[in-house]
């Protein structure tokens, strides 16, 4: 590796590398944000709402692909991903701006929708701009490991947000760093201040990225006059450059986006929202397992030099489809092994009329129920609490049974032994407790008190290691994507081409898996149901992959 070409991975990586620490930023942080911006609604319908919010600024990133891909081909490919990283850090850094729904009520959440929005539009140009920059400067015969440099920024920058957070959690406390920090303006929470410094990232980005030259292939094709005059007709328009988006998409990228978004935020989501296990522990966990498996986005990159993109991404996902059952199940039993007995032993039974127990699939959160059984299925769902349904006589009433004995399921309040106001929901976790499932301050469950400590304690490098073998699979699929889709597409539609299938698959398929396996899990009580949407989706384009991809390794991207 020339020097020329270490200055190349080192400018586009650490500008990628800011630029997903502000991205992520708010997805370590979505419990606390959803208190903040959406303290009007019940605490589950909190957590949805900021995934949500989270996901919004994935839905938006293939639109910043055509806007900033199209940009990039018509311009070039430094100037363009230099506007998208001011778009991100002013974005960010407004985020710890925002007042609380408390202070200013529904503008709080809709101007954070709004930032997250342009998040989403800058990181769709950003991600095309640096994988084509790097592949453009590399060597044949090194593109995977070459650009396997920018694969890594995306971990990278979850690690940095995670390190960040963690740090000024253990320092300054869980009260001051959720609410109670003053800062100015009549803002309060530490939780602010990483969006805030990333005021100081962005200055660095931007004095980093003025450095850079245009890629050769790109000043090769300017000179020849060979530039397209319209990119996004080229791509999309004709159909043997939309077929091959189409082949890229479904062959590739989507199979990689939901094993992505499953190593590694599922699998946050999974310990906090599902396994109650609390949030600085949960952070630890997933930085170390992040800190073990990163070098392996270097492996895999340089692997499919020698072998090939196609045979490593397709194996990555199919690896991880026949094993992600086992690999969660295994993370419940060390993580909290009172809840992982008590799902296997307490026998929660909802009985009712079919007709009145309809569908809890409710992705965005907006569904009301009313009919008993559904909201006592929706309850138990969110207490994380497993049940099984037993179809009764038409019109009989719905009713819950914990191992046999009856709790009252009125939804109105009543009055309780003590003399308090009761619903099923203030009910049901005291009969699940006492039935075998772990109170709130269980000591099996998982618990770190630093960063460190959690190399001395043998339940968390347990965890850890499994954690560890989901981010393995990430590696795998996620270490080569870079170089297979800037082989599939013509310099003069190279950032336009590749940006959108990334997108759409990363964006769309990977942005919304939190959200929608969440609720499959809420719709049929099983805490593990919600594995079937990555595990279908690998599986599908493990099959479109060995059918339609090609492996275009050897490819010369001057062509």
């Amino acid at each position: 590796m020339t020097r020329e070409e270490r200055k190349v991975i080192l400018a586009s990586s650490l500008g990628t590398i800011f630029e997903w620490y502000d991205f992520y930023l708010y997805g370590t942080l979505a419990v606390i944000i959803g208190k903040q911006f959406f303290s009007a609604f019940p605490p589950a319908t909190q957590a949805i709402f900021a995934l949500l919010a989270f996901a919004a600024g994935f839905l938006v990133r293939p639109f910043g692909a055509l806007v900033f891909g199209r940009l990039g081909d018509l311009v070039g490919r430094k100037y363009t991903f230099l506007v998208t990283i001011v778009i991100m850090g002013a974005s960010t850094f407004l985020v710890g701006l925002l007042p609380s729904y408390e202070q200013i009520g529904w503008v709080a959440p809709v101007a954070l929708i709004v930032l997250r929005m342009a998040q989403g539009l800058a990181l769709g140009g950003e991600y095309g701009g640096a994988a084509v920059y790097v592949a453009e400067h590399s060597p044949r015969g090194r593109r995977g490991f070459y650009t396997a440099w920018i694969q890594t920024t995306a971990t990278l920058g979850l690690l940095l947000s995670l390190a960040v957070i963690v740090t000024l959690r253990i320092n300054m406390g869980e009260e001051a760093f959720t609410t109670s920090f003053p800062l100015f303006f009549g803002l309060e929470g530490g939780w602010r201040l990483p969006f805030l410094g990333s005021i100081i990232l962005l200055a660095i980005s931007i004095y980093i990225r003025m450095q850079m030259n245009e890629s050769p292939a790109f000043q090769k094709m300017k000179a020849e006059g060979t530039q397209s005059k319209a990119p996004l007709g080229e791509a999309f328009g004709q159909w043997k450059n939309a077929r091959i988006v189409l082949i890229a998409l479904f062959g590739l990228v989507v199979g990689q986006a939901v094993v992505w978004y499953t190593g590694q935020f599922y699998a946050l989501f999974f310990l906090q929202s599902i396994l109650k296990v609390d949030l600085l522990t949960a952070n630890v966990l997933i930085a170390w397992a992040l800190i073990l498996g990163t070098p392996f986005f270097l492996v895999f990159g340089a692997l499919s030099d020698r072998i090939g993109r196609k045979p490593v991404i397709l194996a990555g996902c199919l690896i991880a489809a026949a094993t992600y059952f086992p690999l969660f199940q295994g993370l419940t039993a060390t993580a909290n092994p009172t809840y992982a007995q008590a799902i296997e032993t307490v026998d929660i039974q909802v009985s009712g009329d079919p007709a009145t127990c309809g569908s809890l699939f409710d992705p965005v959160g907006i569904r009301t129920f009313t009919q008993p059984c559904d909201v006592v299925r929706r309850t138990l769902s969110q207490q994380a609490l497993r049940y099984t349904f037993a179809p009764a006589a038409a019109g009989a009433p719905t009713t819950v049974t914990v191992n046999g004995t009856a709790v009252p399921i009125e939804t109105s309040a009543g009055t309780g032994p003590d003399g308090k106001d009761e619903t099923f929901a203030t009910r049901i976790g005291p009969a699940a407790v006492a039935a075998g499932y772990p109170a709130a301050d269980d000591a099996a469950r998982v618990k770190v008190d630093g960063f460190f400590s959690a190399l001395g304690n043998a339940q968390a490098l347990k965890a850890i290691a499994i954690l560890f073998v989901m981010v393995l699979y990430v590696t795998i699929v996620y270490g080569p994507i870079a170089a297979a889709l800037v082989e599939f597409f013509p310099t003069r539609i190279r950032y336009t081409a590749m940006s959108l299938p990334y997108h759409i698959g990363n964006g769309w398929f990977g942005g919304l898996l939190p959200a929608t396996s969440f609720a499959i899990v809420a719709s049929t009580g099983d805490i593990y149901a919600g594995l079937w949407y990555p595990i279908v989706f690998a599986l599908i384009t493990v099959v479109i992959g060995v059918i339609f991809v090609r492996d275009r390794r050897n490819v010369d991207l001057n062509d």
